[in-house]
């Protein structure tokens, strides 16, 4: 980027340390009323894939937001919508009284790129700032170090042993495999008579298959 007079310019990793001290250290303690960020990854097409790394671009983003930002600032972000946009919603809804996701006019229709506009900055109360960023944090055990607010932030945890079957997928089953009869069935349900008309159904088209002719063998 060609210098710009009055304009301090910076090339780093916003995800790296280094650079937020150093972004951090520029402004030498004042606080500022906006932070503008506008950065994207380098997109591979696969949406789900762009949006999960666009996302933590903001959270890393919004790391540094928090050491610069005076309290009732302001906080504007490229992002992309997606599946996850509630969560990136509700963790920035915690900084700030007012959270809009806006798609201006000269953005294409066809792109999944909007903007997300975050009004009347606040700290939570027990907030702790820190450069290791609570967002990317990925420490899930009872061992994590963080408390309070920079806990509770983490983005949501998936429960439970993750090779085990997954309660939203259909999986063959083995021919040897014998269906357990339930402990209690229904006693009335009102799908009942559908069943019994599908039975009917079955056997009648059994009987058929067996003895296609109308007088059966003769």
């Amino acid at each position: 980027m060609a210098p710009i007079a009055g304009v301090t310019l910076l090339q780093g990793d916003i995800t790296n340390v280094e650079t937020a001290e150093r972004i951090i250290g520029h402004l030498k303690g004042q606080k500022s009323e906006l932070v503008v960020c506008d950065g994207a990854p380098d997109v591979t097409g696969m949406h789900d894939i762009d949006e999960y790394i666009q996302s933590q671009l903001i959270l890393a983003a919004l790391n540094i937001t928090t050491f610069v930002l005076a309290d009732g600032g302001t906080f504007v972000a490229k992002m992309f919508r997606g599946k996850d946009t509630t969560l990136l919603y509700t963790q920035l809804r915690i900084f700030f009284d007012r959270v809009t996701v806006t798609k201006p006019k000269s953005s294409r229709n066809s792109s999944m790129e909007a903007f997300i506009v975050c009004q009347s900055y606040h700290a939570p109360t027990g907030y702790v700032h820190c450069m290791i960023n609570p967002f990317l944090d990925h420490n899930y055990t009872d061992a994590n170090p963080l408390t309070g607010p920079n806990r509770y932030i983490v983005p949501f945890l998936a429960c439970g042993d993750l090779s085990g079957y997954d309660a939203d997928q259909t999986y063959a089953v083995g021919k040897s495999h014998e269906p357990l009869c339930p402990v209690q069935p229904p006693t009335n349900p009102p799908y009942k008579p559908f069943i019994e008309a599908q039975r009917t159904e079955a056997w009648s088209s059994k009987r058929q298959k067996q003895d296609p002719s109308p007088g059966g063998s003769g």
